[in-house]
């Protein structure tokens, strides 16, 4: 079974791969197939996830950026990032699976959502492929994982790996889950 309730996973002594700890979404209908450019929906859905996570940004150390290699589809979302965790001493990694992988548009964000869920068990921070010379300013703002794998370390008295995994489609729709290994 691939998602089900904790204590009935509990009961049956089932491998737990990764526990969803919030749920967030938004709407920014501004346009059919662009968001909107300040990035609100985006940092809304973010924001959401954490508030039913009931975590701070702080608790976050990586983010599966949606990152459809647009430039303004891109440049939204890391400025949204950005916004979501500029108060923090440390910046959580971002990268994107659609770099190796392309989009798998209706499909993209279950496939995703998996990949995200083993690079958590694994405890390695997924590479951003083809990503060579993102924009100076989105630098400014995030913290992309390398053009190959890292290792994931527990920092700043973190006892396990939580994550926040995008996924935004057409018509301003924004969901965002948080995600975390299992104890």
């Amino acid at each position: 079974m691939f998602l089900e309730e904790l204590e009935h996973a509990l009961a049956r002594k089932a491998r737990i791969y990764a526990e969803i700890l919030g749920y967030g979404t938004s709407g920014d209908a501004k346009h059919l197939t662009a968001p909107a450019s300040d990035g609100q929906g985006a940092y809304r859905a973010m924001q959401n996830a954490l508030n039913d996570a009931c975590l701070p940004p702080g608790d976050i150390s990586y983010v599966n950026a949606h990152a459809t290699s647009t430039p303004l589809g891109d440049a939204i979302e890391v400025t949204a990032i950005g916004r979501l965790f500029s108060d923090q001493k440390s910046r959580p990694w971002v990268s994107s699976f659609k770099g190796c992988l392309g989009h798998g548009q209706g499909a993209a964000g279950a496939i995703e959502s998996c990949l995200a869920i083993m690079a958590l068990n694994s405890a390695v921070l997924p590479p951003n492929l083809n990503l060579e010379s993102p924009d100076a300013f989105m630098l400014d703002l995030v913290q992309f994982t390398p053009n190959q794998p890292i290792p994931w370390l527990l920092t700043d008295g973190h006892k396990r790996r939580v994550l926040l995994k995008n996924s935004f489609g057409f018509g301003g729709t924004n969901a965002s889950l948080c995600l975390a290994s299992y104890p």
